[in-house]
């Protein structure tokens, strides 16, 4: 049996885990990302979890073959380069080479959406010849696989959808632009609009309390009406992006990962209804749209496997 770590470098924690050759997920460690630190900081902590994780699991790092890394922004897969990532601290950093260095392992570097689409595309879509993974995460992240391949544009730059603009001088985006898609549908534009629901709502359900990405789910399950409206909101938000998908790619299936998506039928029904409803294909055989089977966990997968 052959093993390898996955590691999955995002804007709020970094996560590394033992996988070995059929994909299964044998052990997991995580801790937060603290981008404040700066990139030195960071990928010293991205080494020190593989070497733990490894002597916590029996093992020598000798023992596994390679390290995948999924991290944010434009990545140079041919050298391990990530050339820009608006959330961490990285512009024109060889994390392949320090990594590698750090660890004695050979490291593949690729983009973190598109690490999280390989992973459940190994697992849920390889029988589709076109297949989409949107993550909804502290950004929005999307992979795109055509026939069994990544695509990600000719410089390696592509498939960053959530930085598609929804909503013109809407508001600012860390990379510059204002009205992007992750701004109003990622998991943390989610925790903006259900905090600023509960101040404007102070009888609310939400008020008060600790506020993370299950608050208003569980808030309207309560019948909270003020986070009813909250979830129909982003619901239409996330749907309105996918509709761009849909109709630039019109592809086999969509999967829609990150920790959302543990909400699971009854949100991606609604977001469902809301994308066959107004996606321009009438009368033709339409877009699969799915819960990921992996969730936070694909992002390891895909990059160990990759």
């Amino acid at each position: 049996m052959k093993y390898y770590i996955g590691v999955d470098i995002g804007g709020t924690n970094i996560a590394v885990g033992l996988v070995d050759e059929n994909g299964r997920l044998l052990a997991k460690k995580s801790e937060p990302t603290q981008v404040e630190r700066g990139c030195d900081a960071l990928m010293e902590k991205t080494a020190s979890l593989c070497v733990q994780l490894c002597k916590e699991q029996g093992k020598n790092l000798d023992e596994i073959q390679k390290i995948g890394i999924g991290v944010p922004g434009t990545v140079r897969c041919s050298t391990g380069e990530v050339m820009y990532s608006c959330n961490l601290p990285l512009e024109r950093v060889n994390i392949a080479d320090i990594i590698s260095d750090k660890c004695r392992l050979p490291v593949t570097v690729l983009n973190d959406a598109d690490a999280a689409a390989y992973g459940e595309y190994f697992v849920d879509g390889n029988k589709f010849e076109s297949f989409v993974c949107i993550t909804l995460g502290t950004g929005i992240g999307a992979g795109i696989i055509l026939n069994g391949r990544i695509y990600n544009g000719f410089n390696g730059a592509g498939a960053e959808i959530g930085h598609t603009t929804l909503i013109k001088d809407g508001i600012l985006c860390a990379c510059g632009r204002k009205g992007c898609w992750e701004k109003y549908a990622s998991a943390t534009a989610l925790i903006a609009q259900t905090a600023a629901a509960a101040e404007a709502n102070p009888n609310s359900i939400m008020a008060g309390g600790k506020i993370d990405g299950q608050t208003a789910f569980r808030a309207a399950e309560k019948g909270d009406k003020a986070a009813e409206r909250v979830i129909s909101e982003y619901v239409e938000y996330v749907a309105e992006g996918l509709i761009n998908v849909v109709n630039t790619f019109q592809p086999n299936k969509i999967v829609i990962g990150g920790g959302i998506s543990k909400e699971g039928e009854p949100f991606i029904s609604r977001i469902r209804e809301y994308v066959y409803r107004y996606d321009y294909n009438r009368y033709m055989d339409k877009t699969i749209i799915s819960a990921a089977s992996l969730f936070n966990d694909a992002g390891i997968i895909g990059a160990a496997l990759y």
